[in-house]
């Protein structure tokens, strides 16, 4: 059996799933055979796994950063979101359940086997295994049936090592204040500390690093200075999409709806010198000079759409069509740009049917069964070749449907309208592929400059690096038990 260390913050966005990743790239930098492992996330960015399950994109992430294929082993629990009461379960993979927030709790102590399963698989497989907290241990009102931080560490006796945030203020506090509510017992389990995300000479921490010690009795293991680069792998929350000010170039806008889901097809796109990136708010108005109008995936669409609508997007649509816009509906986005969703079983919420609006002559049903699959597809348009995933409910028909945006496996998948305008696709991810990006990117007069995938790889190694420069990384990875 292999060896395990967890990693835990003093709170959440404290940077845990990117040090994650550039602990692993460390790690298999070093010859080590090493996988991530999260008990438990919460995200609606999803990513479909090798044995057809879903877990969270940082954990997707991670493995390729351990030069692996995703697998559901590594996030077996995973919450998406649904409204802002409620989540739908996954549990290794598949869909559970959705419960409400407050039931959650009666439900965890049915969990931990499952995430205790996982983990023992991985580390069957695997020399190291890094594991991957959720929100923080300070959280000790979670702590009965906890399975994402101490009451994991606890049951699968793994060592932790908690990593404080300087750059929102107060890390002292953070560390210490850790240490002062979680119980004697889990405290033992906390093996030393760290501090990430600091601007200007560490040096000048060094006092505080040193009371952080006195008080707690823990060691450290370093101060990492902010990591500049960290927009360039792919982001968790879509409010850290991060793109350099551009003021030329095709400029794509992107619909930041409330439950926004797998949003890691815009990442290669942000990353293209001649293309200019804007993530559209709430309350904020649709730029009168984009080229392209991106509506991403959702996990409620019909609440989206709703959403949507109340923002006056509807009507900022249909004048960019009139000025001769383009738009493009990823999933959910392209059951929206349809003539209505049907939810007779109540898949979404209330049973009951939601006008689309309109711009492709589609309908959409939904269906109790999900589709989780990655597959290969073929560009209805170029014939380009590219891999791509599905992660979606609802079965969409329709006149539009007989000009498909690809074909996988043969059969048509999406809709495009007469003016070839509007396109609608249930396909995730085709943007990191170089080639079909290019080709994507050349029907509006774009020339492709950017390598995502060697982007991200050159990104991890120097995330490594970084990690290697300013924290004890053979000291981290040598706490593992």
């Amino acid at each position: 059996m292999g060896r395990a260390i967890m990693l835990q913050g003093t709170g959440s966005d404290v940077g845990k799933s990117l040090l994650v990743a550039g602990l692993c790239r460390a790690a298999k930098r070093r010859g080590i055979s090493v996988a991530p492992f999260k008990p438990q996330n919460m995200s609606n960015n999803a990513a479909a796994t090798t044995d057809g399950g879903e877990i969270g994109r940082a954990q997707a992430l991670q493995a390729f950063a351990c030069g692996l294929d995703p697998t559901v082993d590594m996030n077996p629990i995973l919450l998406k979101p649904e409204t802002e009461t409620g989540s739908q379960v996954i549990v290794q993979g598949q869909r559970m359940t959705s419960v409400a927030a407050g039931d959650y709790a009666k439900l965890k102590p049915k969990l931990l086997g499952p995430v205790l399963d996982s983990f023992n698989r991985l580390k069957a497989q695997y020399d190291l295994i890094i594991v991957e907290g959720a929100g923080s241990p300070a959280e000790v009102n979670l702590r009965s049936n906890d399975i994402a931080n101490m009451g994991f560490s606890e049951a699968a006796q793994v060592p932790v090592l908690l990593c404080g945030d300087i750059n929102r203020g107060g890390v002292i506090a953070q560390v210490v204040g850790t240490q002062a509510v979680i119980s004697r017992a889990d405290a033992g389990m906390i093996k030393g500390f760290f501090i990430n995300k600091f601007r200007g000479d560490p040096k000048l921490f060094d006092e505080g690093y040193e009371i952080i010690k006195n008080h707690t009795g823990w060691p450290g293991f370093g101060v990492l200075p902010w990591f500049a680069d960290a927009w360039k792998l792919p982001a968790e929350d879509a409010y850290d999409i991060k793109t350099p000010t551009r003021k030329d170039g095709l400029h794509i806008v992107c619909l930041h709806l409330s439950r926004i889901a797998n949003f890691d097809d815009l990442d290669p796109l942000s990353h293209e010198p001649d293309v200019q990136m804007t993530m559209l708010r709430a309350g904020e108005v649709l730029p009168a000079d984009a080229d392209i109008v991106i509506l991403p995936g959702s996990k409620s669409t019909r609440g989206d759409l709703a959403f949507l609508r109340a923002q006056g997007w509807d009507i900022d649509l249909a004048a960019h069509l009139r000025r001769g816009g383009h738009v493009l509906g990823l999933c959910g986005g392209y059951q929206m740009l349809g003539q209505s969703i049907v939810d007779p079983d109540g898949i979404e919420g209330p049973p009951g049917t939601t006008e689309g609006l309109g711009f492709l002559d589609i309908t959409t049903v939904m269906t109790p069964q999900k589709r989780v699959a990655r597959i290969t597809a073929k560009h209805a348009q170029s014939g380009a070749m590219f891999p791509a995933y599905e992660i979606h409910v609802g079965r969409t028909e329709g006149p539009d449907c007989a000009r498909p945006f690809a074909y996988v496996d043969g059969k048509p998948d999406g809709a495009i309208s007469q003016n070839a305008r509007v396109m609608g696709t249930y396909l995730h991810g085709m943007f990191t592929d170089d080639a079909f990006r290019a080709q994507w990117l050349a029907q509006f007069d774009v020339t492709q400059n950017a390598s995502y995938t060697a982007t991200v790889e050159t990104t991890l190694d120097a995330l490594a690096t970084h990690l290697e420069t300013h924290a004890d990384v053979d000291g981290i990875l040598g706490l593992a038990l």
